[in-house]
């Protein structure tokens, strides 16, 4: 019984730790609350397939997905991006996570975005294939500032973001994607990336990342990194190497060793912008889900150990020495008064072993030892038992109180042991 219900708790607890096991998303979004669908519709059926599709598919290796299924109004757009420097099973292991924590983060929304740092996953109850995505956006930056010379460092970001974003834009429609560096001052090397969807066109990919580098001045001045992040483009830049060299599309820079890689840190909490807001509410959101589920976690396992603290040991029956030297408990005996009296000899003097205060001791060939006080009789047998040190001595075993009557023939009932008296 309880191995079944440890398999059962243990069971419990894999299922909670495989949904909750998916690293937390950079950032992610649930939109069209007035649009929800509920577990088993259409939507839901659709929505499913698609992120199944996506999961399954082994033949895209370039980094970009785009699937519908169903009809309207229960019809599902997919897309999924992958940056351009990561290798094909990244790319993969990271949409796989993306499909499998955003619908559990969005459990009921139509239409919800999340990104990672090497993939983006997005779906919608309506087209969002070709179409420039401005909004919802966030924004990291590199807690660093630039040490000297500002203006120059600026300077020199503002040209590399330039000529990545023209290379991204002129991509074709499998990957709009660029990376590359350039000297800064004080002999630094920055390092950048820029991508757009590839279902846009030239133009609308250019004026994605135009203006999302425009955002820089709220985001990232005078910070030695930092990322601007939308639906439909992104850009990053650090001084240190954060992307696969190999995609780089300029000169490849020497790599003996790297500057170790930066830690980029969400907005503070006194960022009143809209995407330091969006952020907070996004941590809000996977700290009321995750807490719940841990909590509950830990109170199978203290109400299982609990359980297993009070119950009560079943206690196994002891087998029943048939050794002679143990004291054996007696049964049931029944004697009539007449087996009594032939036993003493009608009560005779001879077999009279004395009186205390409960009346007169007779005794018996058979070694059971009568009391006779006021109408009663009292039956107890005497046998012998063998002690450690190989002597004999005489033991009572436990006295049973019988009441008499001293009319003839009633018989008194008494316990014995292995023997008839």
């Amino acid at each position: 019984m309880v191995s079944s219900r440890l398999v059962f708790l243990v069971s419990i607890c894999i299922l909670i730790s495989q949904a909750i096991a998916q690293p937390d998303f950079l950032y992610h979004f649930c939109l069209n609350d007035k649009f929800n669908y509920t577990s088993n519709s259409t939507y839901h059926t659709n929505l499913n397939q698609v992120l199944s599709s996506l999961s399954s598919n082994t033949e895209i290796d370039y980094g970009f997905y785009n699937f519908s299924y169903g009809k309207s109004p229960d019809k599902v757009y997919l897309l999924g991006l992958c940056r351009g420097d990561a290798k094909p099973d990244i790319c993969r292991s990271c949409l796989n996570n993306a499909t499998s924590l955003l619908p559990l983060l969005c459990p009921n929304q139509k239409e919800a975005i999340g990104w990672y740092d090497y993939c983006m996953l997005r779906y919608s109850l309506r087209n969002i294939f070709g179409i420039v995505e401005d909004t919802p956006s966030f924004y990291m930056w590199n807690p660093f500032n630039v040490s000297a010379n500002y203006d120059q460092f600026s300077q020199d970001l503002r040209i590399l973001l330039d000529s990545k974003r023209v290379q991204a834009a002129a991509g074709g429609s499998l990957r709009k994607f660029a990376a590359g560096n350039a000297t800064a001052p004080n002999n630094q090397t920055l390092y950048s990336v820029v991508q757009c969807t590839p279902d846009l066109s030239d133009q609308d990919c250019s004026d994605c990342l135009a203006g999302a580098m425009g955002e820089i001045p709220n985001c990232c001045d005078g910070k030695q990194g930092g990322r601007v992040i939308k639906p439909s483009c992104n850009f990053r830049f650090e001084v240190s190497l954060f992307y696969d060299a190999t995609a780089d599309n300029a000169s490849s820079p020497s790599l003996s060793p790297p500057p170790p890689s930066v830690p980029s840190v969400s907005p503070p909490a006194s960022n009143n912008t809209p995407a330091a807001k969006g952020k907070e509410s996004n941590k809000s959101q996977i700290v009321i889900i995750v807490v719940p589920i841990i909590s509950f976690v830990v109170l199978i396992i203290i109400s299982f150990c609990i359980y297993l603290r009070v119950r009560k040991p079943r206690e196994k029956p002891q087998p029943q020495s048939e050794s002679v030297d143990e004291i054996r408990r007696v049964e049931s005996l029944q004697l009539g008064f007449g087996t009594i009296k032939v036993a003493t000899d009608d009560f005779s003097d001879a077999n009279k072993l004395g009186q205390g205060g409960f009346g007169a001791v007779y005794r018996e060939q058979t070694q059971i030892f009568l009391f006779l006080f006021k109408g009663l009789v009292f039956v107890t047998y005497l046998e012998n038992v063998e002690t450690e040190d190989s002597r004999r001595r005489a033991r009572f075993d436990e006295s049973k109180q019988f009441h008499w009557a001293a009319t003839l023939g009633i018989r008194p009932r008494c316990r014995y042991s292995r023997r008839a008296c």
